[in-house]
């Protein structure tokens, strides 16, 4: 059983100019695919579908309950969202059935909490994966992962290997891939540089009179 129902309709006409006509009249195509079964067109209001994805605490992976339709009765996930590339309006909906019983793969959000000990010295946060590959139940999918990066230090990485799961879930991601790292900035590192440049000087400085010396010795 899903976390929510959601009315849908069957769909008989197919092509781009069906789909431009369900569009303008709020509507967009889908299709319901897995579970065993042949694909099945349907048409989905956009409008409502918008809504259950913002209202829902699983987002994209929630669990939902079709009714109506050649489609009712089966429990999918929105597998793929198809959107407008400028305006991001939906245009088409793939949905998967889901066993209850079986392991799917689904991308999960990472949420980064703390504050890195090398941001407080001057660092720079950067998160470079914002979603992290899951293998688990359906009813198992978590809404997010969190990742405490309180104890990165300046040019410390996280990475996906570190992040802590849930039993009984599997990470597809690969694990050395590299989740978020506290940067340097260039004015820290040129600090630094300078720094060990001028205790260089000072040690070239002390030596200078021992190699005098060795040079009067030679002469005499």
């Amino acid at each position: 059983m899903g976390d929510v129902s959601f009315a849908v309709e069957g769909r008989e006409s197919r092509g781009k100019g069906a789909a431009r006509e369900l569009r303008r009249n709020g509507l967009v195509p889908a299709v319901v695919y897995g579970g065993g079964r042949e694909a099945t067109a349907i048409q989905i209001d956009s409008a409502k579908f918008e809504r259950l994805l913002e209202t829902s605490h699983a987002g994209v992976n929630t669990l939902i309950d079709l009714e109506g339709s050649d489609a009712g009765g089966r429990t999918v996930i929105a597998k793929e969202l198809q959107r407008e590339a400028v305006r991001g309006k939906l245009i088409h909906v793939d949905f998967y059935e889901v066993d209850l019983t079986t392991k799917i793969e689904v991308s999960v959000p990472i949420h980064l909490v703390g504050t890195p000990a090398g941001v407080v010295l001057g660092g720079v946060l950067d998160q470079q994966m914002r979603e992290v590959t899951l293998m688990c139940l359906p009813n198992a999918i978590p809404d997010e992962v969190e990742a405490d990066v309180s104890g990165l230090e300046l040019g410390d990485s996280l990475h996906v290997e570190q992040l802590v799961i849930a039993d009984g879930i599997d990470v597809a991601t690969e694990p050395e891939l590299t989740v978020a790292t506290v940067l340097v900035p260039r004015g820290l590192r040129d600090a630094a540089s300078g720094g060990a440049s001028e205790e260089g000087g000072e040690a070239g400085g002390e030596d200078a009179p021992a190699a005098d010396a060795g040079d009067g010795g030679s002469d005499d």
